[in-house]
């Protein structure tokens, strides 16, 4: 089976693995496109322009897309391509990739509601924090009554199919405390950010833009504190924010990627140092030291969600499925 290549991969290596792994069954735009670049010299040579980090797939389509990029067969986006690169290119090297997506939080809820609180959320990578408000959505898992918030149903109704013995709770977690980490926090209360997440939404998941604008509306009427900086250099930091009486969970998904070995080897280390639990939603090459449990069926793009360094479940990267994982 063909994983993620790393940032130090040739450029159509990268492209092609994005295309085989990520975009498939995902995304026939993106799909195409990243097949498309991989047999193109051309535009592998504007992108290669770009520091190695900043050439991911997904970060060139979305600054594309950001620009104006038409949804269209690959010759008509490479012709396109070509006459916007400077513009293109100026986006990539200003942003980054920072999906927010929150359906993810379909995937979080089993644990949050297992975890006695009331609950501190602390997410690392947490983009503008749309994911810091489980508490705030309504929830229709396959096979169970729609779960709401106290004060009634939310705007952002969250579906998900499930598999396996998930613990689909009768209740939401009581939050009193979020807070954030991220290298460029983004507040959907600008029109700028709010336009960068929703070139982030890949083109054909309208679902997911309708989503993204209904979550943007509830956070934007209680902003979460979402500090800038390195999450290695101020998890304590901003952990020790969170109130004494309340459990910590400190939470991430597709984040870790975006570090070395090293600097994920030292997370892990730093989050293990904290109180509470740690809930981690990573893809499968990510994680070090999580013992991943392919004896339980799973498609090639899902995550695997853990809870304190161990295996739980088989998730959907935007939270569309979760199949549990029972204890060996």
């Amino acid at each position: 089976m063909r994983t993620s290549v790393d940032s130090d991969a040739p450029t159509p290596e990268r492209y092609v693995a994005f295309a085989d792994v990520e975009a498939r069954g995902m995304s026939a735009v993106y799909e195409s496109w990243a097949h498309g670049v991989t047999g193109d010299p051309g535009t592998v040579a504007l992108i290669d322009e770009l520091p190695p980090a900043k050439r991911q797939p997904n970060l060139v389509f979305s600054a594309a897309r950001y620009q104006g990029a038409p949804i269209a067969p690959y010759g008509v986006f490479r012709d396109w391509l070509h006459a916007h690169w400077i513009e293109v290119r100026a986006t990539a090297l200003a942003h980054a990739t920072q999906t927010n997506e929150a359906a993810r939080c379909a995937l979080h809820l089993p644990v949050l509601a297992g975890i006695e609180g009331p609950l501190a959320l602390l997410e690392v990578g947490a983009s503008a924090g749309l994911c810091l408000y489980p508490d705030r959505y309504s929830y229709r898992y396959q096979g169970h009554a729609q779960l709401d918030p106290a004060s009634g149903p939310s705007p952002v109704v969250l579906e998900c199919v499930t598999s396996g013995p998930v613990p689909v709770p009768d209740r939401l977690p009581e939050v009193v405390w979020r807070g954030g980490i991220d290298l460029n926090p983004l507040d959907v209360r600008r029109p700028d950010d709010l336009a960068w997440l929703d070139a982030l939404v890949w083109p054909e998941h309208e679902d997911r833009r309708a989503r993204l604008r209904a979550a943007a509306a509830i956070v934007a009427a209680d902003p979460p504190r979402i500090v800038a900086g390195d999450l290695n250099e101020r998890l304590h930091e901003v952990a020790a924010m969170a109130p004494a009486e309340a459990t910590l969970v400190v939470f991430h998904m597709a984040v870790l990627a975006y570090l070395d070995e090293p600097g994920r080897a030292r997370f892990v280390r730093l989050v293990l140092e904290l109180p509470g639990h740690w809930l981690s939603v990573e893809a499968r090459s990510i994680m070090p030291g999580i013992d991943v449990r392919d004896d339980i069926e799973n498609d090639s793009t899902d995550f695997v969600l853990a809870v304190d360094g161990v295996q739980r479940a088989w998730a959907h990267p935007h939270g569309r499925a979760i199949r549990w994982v029972p204890d060996p």
